[in-house]
């Protein structure tokens, strides 16, 4: 699928301008000329139909010309979900955000909690590569609209801020899948590799977040951040 990614200030007078990165896929991978057909979303919800023109050698960016304004290959979800997860170990949050983005969560929040034993340093340029990931994992994927992922935040503040109906996913102590109430703004915790603490739950419940317990298999953290998000989208959104 020849998709690429522009930002919406990259486009003036019919004319879209791609970056390095986007020039160099429709140029030195997919090895595409002068007057092939495209398509390129601005990552707010909107894709176009082009024609590429420009792609000189040594050149940081290259141009194209839109044709029409197009429907996106995948629409949006009704279901508007938030994954809030505890920071997981190595390459295990990178899937997790190319999944997230293939079932059509809404926002990702990167969480600390109590047993989470990860240090992220480097922040600032661990979300410039989320982002990177984000924006492959939409021109694979189809989507036009790209997934917000937000600064590292503390585990209180979250239940405290979270909009929507609020869902605590946990291995013990919780109500059945089936409790969850329907909404169509969803906000969904997962914990670290660790679980959660007795007092993480009790501060959950306090804020008015339900606790939901998936009886059957122990699931590894990232199986469950995927699982779930595909259950909540066949239950309250356009996975079906």
């Amino acid at each position: 699928m020849r998709r690429f990614y522009a930002p919406s200030e990259n486009f003036n007078d019919h004319k879209i301008v791609l970056d390095l990165e986007q020039s160099r896929h429709l140029r030195d991978v997919l090895r595409l000329r002068a007057g092939d057909e495209v398509r390129v979303f601005d990552g707010e919800g909107k894709e176009f139909l082009c024609i590429a023109q420009e792609m000189p050698k040594g050149k940081n960016c290259s141009t194209i010309r839109i044709l029409k304004e197009i429907e996106p290959t995948s629409p949006e979800s009704d279901l508007d979900l938030t994954l809030a997860i505890s920071i997981l170990k190595g390459d295990k949050f990178d899937l997790v955000i190319q999944k997230s983005v293939e079932l059509g969560v809404r926002k990702l929040v990167p969480i600390i909690t109590k047993r989470c034993d990860v240090k992220l340093r480097n922040a600032d340029r661990k979300i410039e590569r989320w982002q990177k990931i984000i924006i492959e994992a939409s021109k694979q994927c189809g989507r036009a609209k790209l997934m917000e992922i937000v600064e590292l935040l503390e585990f209180d503040d979250l239940v405290e801020d979270a909009e929507g109906t609020k869902v605590l996913f946990s291995e013990r102590n919780g109500s059945k899948l089936e409790e969850i109430e329907s909404s169509e703004k969803i906000t969904a915790i997962i914990g670290s590799e660790g679980g959660w603490e007795d007092s993480e739950i009790d501060l959950a419940r306090q804020n008015g977040v339900q606790i939901i317990t998936l009886s059957g298999r122990i699931l590894r953290a990232e199986t469950a951040a995927i699982s779930i998000t595909s259950i909540l989208q066949h239950r309250f959104g356009d996975l079906n």
